[in-house]
């Protein structure tokens, strides 16, 4: 095989609709996800974080895209959202979170919330997003209510 075979555009990916499509798609394959994460358009990264389908390592590939501080607060919540974030992808998410609130640029403040309410972060790993710089009175509220709300995990 020659090099960059792998990365051509499958002949059903004609138009921005067709990679649409596929992101929706209940059927689609690990490949093709893999290869609809590569591309370049963000309506086609937040159609895979809204598909139960996506499998773990494309949400993890999902999790460093960027676009524009609307699409790119959407797909983190998206991505904190998804059934099947593992821990690590919610940590990715978390992280990517943190430098936006730190760098003041974007309010992503719906992921902060979707974050809140996922049993595989403890409390104490969400807690410092109401201390950076770009943390408003708002979302500090709504995390402390989101984290009160939880029902404890069962030992």
């Amino acid at each position: 095989m020659g090099m960059g075979e792998h990365d051509e555009v499958p002949p059903r990916f004609r138009t921005p609709a067709d990679y649409l499509d596929a992101a929706s798609a209940l059927h689609t394959d690990m490949q093709t996800f893999l290869h609809l994460a590569r591309c370049p358009y963000p309506f086609v990264w937040q159609a895979m974080a809204s598909n139960p389908r996506t499998p773990v390592d494309v949400l993890a590939d999902l999790s460093s895209k960027r676009d524009s501080a609307w699409n790119d607060g959407l797909l983190l919540r998206l991505l904190a959202e998804h059934p099947n974030a593992d821990r690590e992808v919610l940590l990715r998410v978390m992280a990517e979170i943190e430098a936006r609130l730190l760098s003041s640029t974007t309010r992503p403040y719906a992921a902060v919330l979707a974050l809140a309410t996922r049993q595989e972060l403890q409390p104490d790993e969400l807690h410092h997003l109401a201390a950076l710089p770009g943390a408003s009175a708002r979302m500090r509220t709504g995390l402390r209510r989101r984290l009160a709300e939880r029902t404890p995990r069962k030992q």
